[in-house]
């Protein structure tokens, strides 16, 4: 494939990306506006968000599975179109029960339009390096529908109207939708691996100390980040407009950390797979200490969302390539360790506000990232016994040189 094809079919794959990840956690910033528009609670409103991350949960590792042997463009075009039609009828709704279902349905369908897109960008190019940097492009499409579709959602939704905001979802995939339709050529499957095959890299310890860490980390960073919004005003003591400009400050910042990753993972993986825990603990303990310095917070945060992007493009690589003979079902694998890791750390980070208030917070994010240092170390060892057992195997299977003595005993 050409350079320029190559940079399109990213740059489409990344902006589908957003537009699906948008759709999914751009409904955090519309919870109120739901509620008193359809007269339901908050948290039944928080169902929009909570019942669609369990769908992707449930759906991570099987919907790749099931369509791995189908054109990846034909998945592209089924997972955008039904993600379009759901988006557009929820602009018009009629009631919170039509609003939750037409949430529901595309959830099924994330998991395998994202992994798809995350395969595709770690195999499009001629290097290492360059398929790093191509995954780390796709993946600034993840941290943009996760970090900025929150405060853009909330913006439209109190500044215009809750239509605006839903139809700014139905826009982004629609638009994605006629670009796959036009630019992207068929991509069929050249080796359909069959599902046993693909089930059989669970067999491997590398893949389940990468998922845990995926859990772990994903979970430190992502359970905060809920209730970081709170933090900055309840601990920071910032106004609401202050707020919006902190969360987009890090939402800048984690899609400049996805792009530094790409050059970070192609060079260094193993010393990055590591070091980026170990530096997330730094950040929130110092977060911990001066958060209550507003101006301390906004220089923490942009530091924070910096690395958070690329611990979160690190984790996707951990998964990814712990198995990339199934790259589909491996990033499945990841799409359901990150949300599950998200989930839990939610609850874990939402009892030590409970018990000592929103600074505490902090303290869940850091037990979640202490287990997640463990579940790399055991990655990076498993991935070390790997390599020496195939250069092993390699050694085995090659023949030894004949020394001149053989030879000439052979002659003879």
């Amino acid at each position: 494939m050409a350079k320029g094809s190559e940079k399109l079919l990213i740059f489409i794959l990344a902006v589908g990306v957003f537009g699906i990840l948008n759709t999914e956690m751009g409904a955090v910033g519309i919870i109120p506006q739901v509620a008193e528009r359809f007269g339901v609670s908050v948290p039944d409103a928080g169902l929009l968000v909570s019942g669609f991350a369990l769908i992707v949960a449930l759906a991570g590792p099987t919907m790749p599975l099931l369509f791995s042997g189908m054109n990846r463009k034909h998945v592209m075009l089924l997972a955008l179109g039904v993600f379009s039609a759901c988006n557009v009828a929820a602009v018009f709704a009629p009631s919170f029960e039509v609003l939750l279902v037409a949430r529901v349905l595309p959830a099924a369908f994330h998991p395998l339009y994202v992994s798809m897109a995350m395969a595709i960008g770690g195999q499009t190019g001629a290097t290492e390096a360059e398929r790093a940097k191509n995954s780390s492009r796709v993946f600034v499409g993840v941290s943009a529908g996760m970090v900025l579709g929150v405060p853009v959602a909330s913006y439209l939704a109190s500044t215009l109207m809750l239509q605006a905001a839903l139809a700014f979802f139905a826009v982004v995939t629609v638009a994605v939708l006629a670009a796959t339709v036009l630019f992207v050529p068929s991509m069929p499957v050249s080796v359909r691996m069959t599902y046993g095959s693909q089930l059989r890299i669970l067999k491997k310890p590398v893949v389940w100390a990468s998922v845990l860490a995926t859990v772990a980390i994903n979970g430190a960073m992502f359970g905060f980040y809920s209730y970081l919004s709170d933090f900055f005003g309840a601990v920071s003591g910032m106004d609401a407009a202050w707020v919006s400009i902190s969360l987009l400050v890090y939402g800048g910042a984690n899609i400049v950390g996805n792009v530094v990753s790409g050059h970070l993972l192609g060079r260094r993986a193993n010393a990055t797979l590591v070091i980026m825990p170990l530096v997330l603990i730094g950040l929130y303990a110092v977060l911990f200490a001066v958060g209550q310095l507003s101006w301390a917070t906004a220089a923490i945060t942009l530091m924070l969302g910096v690395a958070a992007g690329i611990a979160n493009n690190a984790n996707q690589f951990m998964v990814s390539r712990a198995a990339p003979e199934a790259a589909d079902f491996s990033n499945g694998l990841y799409l359901t360790a990150a949300n599950l890791g998200t989930t839990l750390a939610t609850s874990i980070c939402g009892a030590f506000i409970t018990a000592a208030g929103t600074r505490f917070a902090v303290f869940g994010a850091l037990i979640f990232l202490a287990a997640g240092v463990l579940f790399v170390l055991w990655r990076v060892r498993c991935t070390r016994h790997a390599n020496t057992a195939d250069a092993e195997a390699a050694t085995a299977a090659t023949p030894a040189a004949s020394t001149p003595a053989q030879l000439e005993g052979g002659a003879a």
